[in-house]
């Protein structure tokens, strides 16, 4: 069977009827060239700034997508207002020891660099991300969580079939993932996969604070529709997600790193969740454009 082949625009700074079209079909975006070579190589360059500048022995919190142990962390829970490190799960052994260089064991950067990186700020809120976040109907678009998620080469970790919406809830739901590639994602780097459509299905699951811990409920029984589309991005290219998407990425064994830049955007005009494990200091608003 032929591997589906997901649909892909060019991005010319305005979003138009074919992209709203397909945006109702499938529930994502593949638009190529959405930030100039130029603001990548930035990015990147950053990026590695930032691992190689950080203290790795106040940063041993390894993060899995498939079992979510990372939540307990305090660390964790404080990286809404921070920009915090979080290790690859096979880049350290039972015992805590680094079984990588430093460079390499990294699973991801966030959760607040739209804030608090001049270069990542920069970006982030750029005309471009205000253009397509009002052209898919937010009213009052706002930037609530960024990472730089790095996928290493041969111990990049698996991410489960998931919907953003659980993780980011509000009401009515609006929550949705602008995610650009900072490096070539392949099949075999471990690019995102997608299920077409699935957004229109309900959303299946909520991750909620439970007192001083986390709790994954359950809204709707049955299993998400399958990932079948490989969502494949040169670097430059965004992803765009809506937030019941079902979509995944797989681990990544190969030789080359898939780094990537993620921001999710909610709608001011509803209600954010109190429940949900990301919440902001009083003292810092989310911001627009």
């Amino acid at each position: 069977m032929n591997t589906p082949t997901a649909d892909r625009f060019a991005w010319q700074g305005h979003y138009d009827q074919r992209m709203a079209a397909a945006w109702e079909r499938d529930g994502y975006l593949v638009l190529d060239g959405f930030v100039s070579p130029e603001d990548v190589a930035r990015m990147r360059a950053r990026a590695d700034s930032l691992i190689k500048d950080f203290d790795i022995e106040a940063h041993r919190v390894v993060f899995s997508a498939k079992g979510q142990s990372h939540a307990a962390s305090d660390y964790f829970m404080k990286s809404a207002a921070n920009i915090s490190f979080f290790l690859e799960e096979e880049a350290v052994d039972e015992d805590g020891r680094l079984l990588k260089d430093k460079g390499r064991v990294i699973n991801k950067i966030g959760h607040a660099l739209h804030d608090l990186d001049p270069v990542f700020a920069d970006i982030s809120h750029n005309a471009d991300f205000e253009a397509l976040s009002r052209g898919i109907g937010m009213a009052d678009p706002l930037l609530l969580q960024s990472m730089v998620i790095c996928k290493q080469p041969y111990i990049g970790g698996e991410v489960n079939t998931h919907q953003d919406s659980t993780f980011i809830y509000t009401e009515p739901e609006t929550c949705t993932g602008f995610w650009l590639a900072l490096e070539d994602a392949t099949i075999e780097n471990g690019c995102m996969w997608a299920a077409p459509g699935g957004h229109k299905a309900g959303l299946r699951q909520r991750f909620v604070r439970d007192g001083d811990g986390m709790n994954m409920i359950t809204l709707e029984e049955g299993a998400l529709p399958e990932c079948t589309t490989p969502l494949p991005a040169r670097a430059g290219t965004l992803v765009l997600l809506h937030g019941r998407l079902p979509h995944l990425s797989a681990p990544n064994r190969s030789a080359s790193s898939r780094y990537a830049y993620a921001v999710h955007y909610v709608d001011g005009t509803a209600r954010y969740a109190a429940e949900n494990w990301l919440q902001r200091p009083d003292d810092m608003p989310l911001k627009g454009f």
